[in-house]
């Protein structure tokens, strides 16, 4: 494992209309940080959890250094990145680098954060990773500067009861490949399961699989229909899967139950990737 790569910090769901996935979201029976406004020119709303957390993200002022979300808008909504917590970017660039991954330069930004005390900047240094490197998304290493900004207690509790991130399915033609791909950023083996391949990250692993084998362990639920590779599919932990049932019901949903007591969120309700609760 990398020693300066701490796991899944967390995931960025890109949206077109960020008013209607924050409905979306909310009727999940999620607590949804208040909008955000980046100085890249993104904005966002956050699903906080103890240790990570999802990102609703929408582009209404485009910028170079998001290009990447503006093309794969264009094709459609969908988990677009991945995360990748550090607690020192600049040490994290330089242990990939050493592996011969090269990756952009550091990068800082931040956002308003309005508090009762009143306003503070949430800031950030990220660090871009090639695209090829993580099939299916983009990744990126964030370190948090202030998180005491970010992981804010009142947004951590959620009707649904999802504690955090559990897993991220990554459909692939060529499960070997794509599997090979993520191992070699976090530098650890690919181990077989029943679907295909999981690569540990230091927290929620990711797996990589066929199409038809996430389809044969998700039965009856609907995968985006981006074109592979892709990530289909992200696992959250509840703390009661019959009272994550319930939640969802109470929100207008109609949730799959699934082999193992999980249920299920399809792809075309949660903007373009399926939701696991288990």
């Amino acid at each position: 494992m990398r020693r300066a790569i701490r796991g899944i910090d967390h995931v960025v769901i890109a949206v077109r209309d960020l008013d209607r996935a924050q409905r979306t979201y909310e009727r999940l029976g999620f607590t949804l940080t208040p909008r955000g406004f980046h100085t890249l020119g993104s904005a966002n709303h956050c699903v906080m959890f103890g240790s990570d957390y999802i990102e609703l993200l929408a582009l209404p002022h485009p910028h170079p250094a998001l290009a990447y979300y503006t093309e794969f808008l264009a094709k459609g909504e969908g988990l677009a990145a991945v995360a990748l917590a550090t607690g020192n970017a600049d040490a994290a660039y330089a242990e990939l680098a050493a592996a011969g991954i090269e990756a952009d330069a550091p990068l800082d930004f931040s956002r308003p954060v309005r508090l009762a005390e009143g306003e503070r900047d949430a800031a950030f240094r990220i660090v871009q990773l090639p695209p090829a490197l993580t099939p299916g998304c983009r990744s990126f290493l964030c370190q948090h500067y202030t998180r005491d900004l970010v992981w804010r207690p009142e947004y951590r509790s959620h009707a649904i009861g999802v504690t955090g991130l559990a897993a991220i399915a990554v459909v692939a033609e060529d499960a070997v490949s794509a599997a090979r791909d993520y191992a070699r950023l976090f530098d650890a083996a690919p181990q077989k399961i029943d679907e295909g391949l999981v690569v540990t990250t230091g927290s929620a692993p990711v797996a990589v699989a066929a199409r038809w084998k996430l389809g044969r362990r998700l039965p009856g639920v609907d995968l985006p229909l981006r074109a592979r590779p892709m990530v289909a599919a992200l696992f959250l932990r509840v703390a009661d899967r019959a009272a994550a049932a319930a939640a969802l019901r109470r929100g207008g949903f109609k949730p799959v139950a699934l082999p193992d007591g999980s249920w299920a969120v399809g792809a075309g309700e949660a903007h373009g990737v399926a939701l696991v609760f288990g």
